[in-house]
């Protein structure tokens, strides 16, 4: 501290509990006022101002050094120093102390720091939502008269301060000069000072009620430590301030007796969720670790310990599992390719789309959840707000920031207006939101893994609809999807009757009903994500490929089934972030050629659940019906000469066999009429 090596100094009450426990504890319940305490005793402790050697001065030191000796030629050997001339210790220190909590100290969820925590030292855990920009805050206001010329100081304890009018000194005081004070800024101490607003998580706010949330004052090395969308840990002084000034006046009527609280940050530190469970402390130990992967269809077994109350879907599982543990993100000379798998489960209505999101939002680490209607652009992405501290603009972040590292779970996707699901197109591919608003310029991270649920256009899937006229989607939001899936409530007897008594079974005994093997916890499951994402999987020369092959095989059949899933070099990619996200799931640094060919299975099964009944497209692809379209579609509703027809048929590849057997399989129900010299196809 004396060689300015170090600004802050952290003094852990765990030590101070050693030597004297009723010390640490007075500490905790006035922590503000042990504070200037322990800063006097250090202060005490540093070699005197001249005798510290400095490497680098600045503005402050320079200007105390050369205070010190005017004051010091100044005066007589036997004078005492001026009361007036003393100066502030705050003024001399060039140090912060702050406070590390005990580790036995319980943390505090927003809700729970109440009025009994006025004064006392507590920790809060949250998500911080908003954050200021660093400003010089005053410390130690210097004046000086414009009669006599002397100096003086001011401390300042409190975020508000009266400023002095009136020379204090001797000289003014014998001669009723009347000398006013003036503020100088050069001779004046300032600190860093930054504003947070921490809210409470997601998981610790009450069935309807509101989150709420905290300001936090930050002063000196403590800023610039936490960005919007950060879970932390802070510990601090939770403090009352008073409304002063012209604020109290001009709410006198309604808020002038009011008084607000913040909490002065003393220590802050970053977490996730999962670092708040008290089994996130670890690794999983040899034995757990056995118990989930010695059998070989472990893989299944996760799947299915995903939401255990819901009845089947035993691929969109597997497609959830997958999203929690992700792909591997690749920057390669500064382009970045994202690892984040987004899914989009679309389907009937009362096919639990919303529960699975729900238990997902639970599940997750770090999450959001939030619904179509009930979201803007500005929500999802991030708002432009005055600072009612400074007035100036700030950013707050919105639901897609603050699941940063997580996951972001959007339901009735569909209801969402076309402006607003325009603003998720950046996140899901860039993984950042670029802000141009109000002259404020910026660009927020949001590298989060988008799981959406939407009912069809109609409500329910209509089979007798083309995909595109169901979804209603457009194709640059569909190819961000790695997997679509599409849910259909299709009546089938067996699958209806397990399907019910399952349900009156969670019903009636309020849990998953017993099953061949034991189900993992949702902490074991947690925990065991965790260690999945530590992995770096990577992708063999040998697979490449196998992998390239694949795609073009991929490619060539969607083209020759007219397929309208929209494969994509995105679905390349898709392909790799399944594969990879399979071989961080069996804590492997290799990708395998099982891993790439599930990966393409749970493409392709999403892709069939889109294509419906295979009745359905073999119907379609009768050459029969493909030839009336053709013909139909050339008439126009008005008659169509034979030859035309005939020549457009064989343009689309048919034979004049099948075009005359599709002809008279019409003609036989009466739908259209060949003419005796078969020259004209009238329509009836």
């Amino acid at each position: 501290l004396a060689h300015r090596e170090r600004v802050a100094l952290y003094v852990a009450l765990d030590d101070v509990a050693e030597d004297d426990p009723e010390l640490a504890e007075a500490v905790c319940d006035n922590a503000k006022r042990y504070g200037r305490l322990f800063a006097d005793a250090v202060h005490e402790l540093l070699p005197l101002y001249k005798e510290r050697e400095v490497s680098h001065k600045d503005v402050l030191d320079v200007y105390i050094e050369h205070r010190l000796l005017l004051e010091q030629r100044g005066r007589d050997a036997g004078d005492t120093r001026s009361p007036q001339n003393q100066y502030p210790p705050e003024l001399l220190r060039r140090f912060e102390l702050y406070f590390k909590a005990p580790s036995t100290a319980k943390a505090h969820v927003v809700r729970d720091v109440k009025a009994d925590c006025i004064g006392k030292l507590v920790t809060v855990r949250g998500i911080v939502t908003r954050v200021t920009e660093v400003k010089p805050m005053m410390v130690v206001a210097t004046y000086s008269c414009d009669q006599c010329g002397a100096e003086t100081y001011q401390p300042i304890q409190s975020p508000t301060f009266m400023p002095l009018l009136m020379c204090p000194s001797r000289e003014c005081q014998t001669n009723r000069s009347g000398g006013r004070l003036y503020l100088q800024s050069r001779g004046s101490k300032f600190i860093k000072f930054q504003e947070l607003k921490m809210q409470e998580h997601t998981d610790q706010v009450p069935v309807g009620h509101l989150p709420r949330s905290i300001s936090v004052a930050v002063h000196g090395e403590n800023t610039r430590l936490a960005q919007p969308g950060d879970h932390v840990s802070i510990t601090g002084v939770f403090l009352p301030l008073l409304k002063t000034g012209f604020r109290q006046m001009a709410q006198a009527s309604t808020a002038g007796l009011l008084s607000e609280t913040y909490l002065e940050a003393h220590c802050i530190v970053k977490m996730n969720k999962s670092e708040e469970d008290e089994s996130g402390a670890g690794d999983l130990s040899e034995e757990e670790l056995r118990q989930i992967t010695a059998e070989e269809d472990f893989y299944d077994k996760l799947a299915s310990s995903i939401a255990p109350e819901i009845y089947g879907h035993e691929d969109v599982k597997k497609a959830l599992l997958l999203l929690l543990v992700g792909g591997v993100d690749r920057n390669p000379h500064g382009m970045k390719i994202r690892g984040n798998i987004n899914i989009c489960l679309m389907g009937d209505p009362g096919v639990a789309k919303s529960q699975l999101l729900s238990y997902i939002d639970r599940l997750a680490p770090r999450s959001q959840y939030t619904t179509g209607r009930g979201s803007s652009g500005v929500g999802l992405t991030a708002a432009v707000l005055r600072d009612p501290l400074t007035g100036e603009l700030a950013l707050e972040g919105g639901a897609l920031v603050l699941a940063d590292r997580g996951v972001c779970c959007i339901d009735e996707f569909d209801k969402m207006l076309e402006a607003d699901r325009t603003a998720i197109h950046e996140v899901m591919e860039q993984q950042s939101i670029s802000i141009a608003k109000a002259g404020v310029l910026a660009t927020l991270n949001a590298r989060c893994a988008i799981l959406a649920a939407a009912n069809p256009a109609y409500g329910r899937y209509n089979p007798k609809r083309s995909l595109e006229h169901n979804i209603q989607l457009p194709a640059a939001l569909l190819s961000r999807f790695d997997l679509l899936w599409l849910i259909q409530d299709r009546p089938d007897r067996d699958n209806d009757l397990r399907l019910a008594q399952h349900i009156t079974y969670v019903h009636q005994h309020s849990r998953q009903p017993p099953c061949s093997f034991q189900q993992l916890d949702m902490k074991l499951m947690r925990r065991y994500i965790a260690m999945c994402k530590r992995k770096q999987p990577v992708v063999p020369e040998a697979l490449a490929d196998y992998i390239t092959a694949a795609y073009v095989e991929m490619r060539k059949e969607a083209w020759a089934s007219k397929d309208t899933t929209y494969t994509s070099a995105r679905t390349l990619l898709g392909i790799l972030r399944l594969a990879t996200a399979l071989a961080r799931l069996r804590l492997v640094d290799m990708v395998e050629k099982e891993d790439v060919n599930e990966a393409m299975r749970l493409m392709e099964m999403s892709k069939d659940s889109l294509l419906g009944e295979k009745g359905q497209q073999s119907r379609v692809q009768r050459p029969a019906d493909a030839i009336f379209a053709a013909v139909r579609e050339l008439a126009g509703g008005r008659a169509v000469p034979y030859a035309e027809a005939l020549q457009r048929c064989l343009a689309k590849g048919f034979t004049p066999a099948q075009v005359q057997a599709a002809l008279q399989e019409y003609e036989e129900l009466n739908v259209l009429q060949v003419n005796a010299t078969r020259t004209r196809i009238t329509f009836v």
